[in-house]
């Protein structure tokens, strides 16, 4: 289950309030780690100075006694009597106090020592708590302590036993009471949290703000694909030159993907326009000619065939544009290609033998690299056929050159080029010519058996396969169409010869009884 954001409960789940919360949040660990540092340190380097301070003491007073020549053990209680009377005791100074084994107590804050009565009004039971926590000073070990005793609040004290002269013992304890360690930790925590709530509420305000500048871009956007989902497709998202780059980047892509859907319902609207036309056309035809055959009595066996035919013929042109929109329309899903290995010379060989039986024309195979492709055999065929034929419909019968060059490219890669001698394609239609319904001149309308869905296929096919297809001038100034595709494996040789006759009267005869099988449409 996803975390849920810690304010999500208290604040609106909008960008610029979580953004605000997160920044908070920071700001609060941030500042809380930094308190507990600076806290812990200002006590501990307190601390050490106050214990730094006692040892001094400490280790003075116990130099007072064993300078001393006094050997008498009341003679040792009256000097530390006299040295601990002479430092008085405050909230901010020094408590002293010595035992003297056979002698007493000497000290400046006598009643720490000694059972006192209740005063103040405090009742037999709360003295007599005050009492036992008196006794600690007595019972403690020698070394470093820290007490809580009464009257007094925390004291750090430091006890000692040290030898004077004459073999006396002598137990000496230096204490200083820890309120102004106290006082230090206090103001320290109250200037934390001043500064900490005002940390907190600039980081909201500034979040927040901040939130707003980053989230412009955003409701911006949902307001243009608001738009879009209305069906307006016009609105762009401007003004991005004061953005952070990330947002600058998510809104030209935006913008980019605007352009895309533009173009494509576009290309969508005028392929469905453009198919509607190429359909209606030889509908139009075949209604017509049924009606005027059904207008006819008695209509004549010879008027009857030639319907027939004209009906036949604008059948098999619908059904040749279904099966090239079926195809492109199969272009788009992943199981369109069946990718196997082609074996390049023969596989061009029979493709060419085939196609140049189709008309009467000069047709020139280069030499072909020697090697395997890895492609799909029917759709590269279909597409190289497409080329071909589109080729042969724009050349002259009988002295019009048809001609296709094979090359190996660098990076395992195949060209196929296609050329002829015909019109050529001007320079500003070359990037069109790819797409669907779309002819170069009024020569190659639908009398003459094209669909303009010919390139369109060859387009489709080549970018299945990975490879690109162009464009462009061959050398006698007609039309050179270049495919290149990946997955070539040379072998160092080339195969074939070059092939350029012109078809004979017989060849067309055999063209004639294959082109129903052969034949591409473009």
């Amino acid at each position: 289950m996803p975390a849920r954001f810690p304010f999500a409960r208290i604040v609106p789940a909008g960008l610029r309030w979580r953004l605000a919360g997160w920044i908070a949040l920071v700001t609060l660990v941030c500042t809380g780690i930094a308190f507990a540092a600076v806290y812990r340190g200002t006590g501990a380097q307190l601390r050490s100075q106050i214990d730094s301070e006692l040892s001094g003491d400490a280790a003075e007073f116990a130099h007072n006694l064993t300078s001393s020549q006094v050997r008498s053990p009341a003679g040792v209680e009256r000097l530390a009597s006299v040295y601990v009377h002479n430092q008085p005791f405050g909230a901010s100074s020094t408590f002293l106090f010595a035992i003297v084994t056979g002698a007493g107590t000497a000290t400046n804050r006598p009643e720490l020592l000694a059972q006192a009565r209740p005063d103040n009004d405090e009742s037999q039971a709360e003295q007599a708590q005050e009492n036992r926590l008196s006794r600690q000073l007595l019972s403690v070990p020698p070394g470093y302590t820290t007490l809580a005793l009464p009257d007094v609040g925390n004291l750090r004290l430091v006890k000692r036993t040290v030898h004077v002269r004459g073999g006396l013992r002598v137990t000496i304890g230096v204490g200083e009471p820890l309120a102004n360690v106290t006082h230090a930790e206090s103001g320290l925590a109250r200037a934390f949290v001043l500064a900490g709530v005002l940390a907190l509420l600039g980081a909201l305000l500034g979040g927040y703000r901040r939130g707003t500048r980053l989230s412009r871009p955003l409701r911006n956007m949902a307001a243009v694909a608001a738009r879009v989902d209305t069906g307006d497709l016009h609105p762009r998202i401007h003004d991005l030159d004061g953005l952070g780059q990330e947002v600058k980047v998510l809104a030209d892509a935006f913008n980019h993907m605007l352009d895309r859907l533009t173009d494509a319902f576009a290309g969508q609207r005028a392929f469905v326009a453009d198919a509607s036309h190429e359909l209606r056309t030889p509908l139009t035809v075949i209604r017509g000619q049924l009606e005027v055959l059904a207008a006819q009595p008695a209509p004549a066996g010879a008027e009857v065939r030639r319907v027939e035919r004209l009906v036949q013929s604008e059948i098999a042109r619908i059904s040749r544009l279904v099966d090239d929109l079926l195809l492109l329309a199969k272009a788009e899903q992943t199981q369109f290609l069946r990718i196997e290995s082609i074996e390049l010379g023969a596989y061009v060989r029979e493709l060419w033998d085939g196609m140049s039986l189709l008309a009467q024309r000069r047709f020139e195979l280069g030499s072909v690299p020697r090697g395997t492709l890895r492609a799909d055999p029917d759709r590269l065929a279909q597409a190289l056929r497409n080329l071909i034929g589109n080729a042969i419909d724009h050349t002259v019968a009988g002295r019009g050159l048809v001609r296709m060059l094979v090359q190996e490219l660098p990076g395992g890669r195949i060209g196929f080029a296609v050329e002829d001698d015909g019109p050529g394609i001007p320079a500003i239609q070359r990037e069109r010519v790819f797409d669907r319904f779309y002819r170069t001149d009024g020569a190659r309308d639908r009398a003459s058996g094209g669909t303009g869905l010919g390139l369109a296929i060859v387009s489709a096919i080549v970018e299945a396969h990975g490879g690109r297809v162009a464009a462009g001038r061959s050398p006698e100034g007609g039309a050179r169409i270049e495919v290149e595709l990946p997955g070539f494996s040379g072998e160092g040789a080339r195969v074939g010869e070059r092939d350029a006759r012109p078809r004979s009267s017989q060849d067309a005869g055999v063209a004639d009884r294959v082109a129903a099988g052969l034949r591409p449409h473009a």
